[in-house]
């Protein structure tokens, strides 16, 4: 089993095990699963949305949507996949390609979902110019999947640290919108004076999202990953007169999710990750994490 994890604060009614990435063997299968295409020893990664009927209009939305069920979040509103055994909705698990590793492939199951789908919405042709604000797990997957589509790809954060793992992973070019001032001049001059025919925004903060109507194009798109505490707010009369046009993303339905990760695996796309190897190291990654200077997904491998 391994399991990644974003750590955010969520109000629950008692105590749940964290973790909403994970991948695993199969160990045992429910008799309602056993015609599904999955056997003992497989090795699979899985979606976190449970108690929904992955049938109805809303889930075909998003399964949060699900009209008939009260739909839970693994990890956030019920027990997630810190742990040694996991309960996994078979609608919400693939077999593992060979190429990709079970022991490290966990955090393909939200981040690398949710950027393959990102990337993949923006419609974008091989050569048009994509930027990417905020460059961490997110981001940084983003970036391989936009490489790995023919894009070029300019990556902004305010951490050198993340810039340069995001540079080794194939943007075209990097700069740090705290230090320096100008950047939005010089992403400008670099698309010709016209701006990045996407802006995908994977961080929170709310600078990032007004950043990102000055370094779009007119008519071009700004992508929703990241979400700010007190939500986003664009303004009407931009998107009424085509400014630019609002669009977002997420892991998605497990519909959608075979696509992505075949293409991660024809690709050779993988995480960047620090790995642990044992549940009793979790705290010390939440604590890490809050220090806001980790550059790598943190994955507990148990294998």
């Amino acid at each position: 089993m391994s399991i990644g994890e974003a750590f955010v604060a969520v109000n629950r009614p008692k105590p749940v095990t964290l973790g909403h990435e994970g991948a695993g063997w199969i160990e045992k299968l429910h008799a309602t699963a056993e015609d599904k295409g999955f056997k003992k020893g497989d090795a699979v990664g899985f979606l976190y949305i449970i108690n929904c009927c992955f049938e109805c209009e809303g889930c075909m939305v998003h399964n949060n949507h699900c009209l008939t069920m009260q739909s839970h979040t693994q990890g956030f509103t019920f027990d997630g996949f810190f742990a040694e055994y996991a309960l996994v909705d078979y609608h919400s698990a693939v077999i593992l390609p060979k190429e990709l590793d079970v022991r490290i492939s966990s955090p393909l199951f939200c981040a690398g979902v949710t950027a393959f789908h990102c990337v993949e919405s923006c419609e974008l042709k091989p050569g048009q110019w994509v930027v990417i604000v905020g460059c961490g797990g997110l981001g940084q997957m983003a970036t391989q999947y936009a490489k790995a589509m023919g894009y070029r790809v300019i990556g902004v954060d305010i951490s050198d640290d993340v810039l340069e793992v995001c540079k080794k992973q194939g943007a075209d070019y990097v700069f740090n919108s705290r230090a320096n001032k100008k950047y939005v001049e010089e992403v400008r001059k670099l698309t010709e004076g016209r701006g990045a025919d996407t802006v995908a925004v994977f961080s929170a903060a709310d600078a990032a999202y007004r950043s990102a109507r000055s370094l779009v194009k007119l008519g071009g798109i700004i992508m929703v990953v990241g979400l700010p505490e007190k939500g986003v707010t664009f303004d009407a009369l931009d998107i009424a007169t085509g400014t630019y046009k609002v669009r977002g993303d997420s892991t998605g339905i497990p519909q959608r999710m075979p696509r992505a990760i075949d293409f991660t695996a024809k690709n050779g796309i993988r995480p960047e990750i620090e790995i642990y190897h044992a549940l009793d190291d979790v705290p010390g990654m939440i604590e890490k994490m809050k220090t806001g200077k980790t550059t790598k997904k943190m994955v507990v491998s148990l294998a």
